[in-house]
């Protein structure tokens, strides 16, 4: 009766810590939220891991963890990669 599927696809927010994904797009609200992600060498194809959400929502981008805000992680979407 049911087709089983999976989820390619999500925003950051929406990963558990220790998965991966290669971003997709952005939906960057401002001026500030660009920077902020070009600071962090954010952009179309790069490689992101989710290592902690709370108490504060920490990925890894090239070998360097960054604390981000729930905003930011709500803006970033990723293409799934299976462990």
């Amino acid at each position: 009766m049911f087709t089983p599927f999976t989820i390619k696809g999500c925003s950051l927010e929406l990963l558990k810590p220790g998965e991966r994904g290669i971003v997709a797009f952005c939906k960057i609200p401002n001026e500030n939220c660009r920077q902020e992600l070009i600071a962090m060498g954010i952009s179309v194809g790069t490689s992101i891991t989710v290592k902690e959400k709370f108490p504060t929502f920490q990925i890894e981008v090239n070998n360097i963890i960054f604390p981000i805000d729930k905003e930011i992680s709500r803006v970033i979407y990723v293409r799934i990669l299976d462990i």
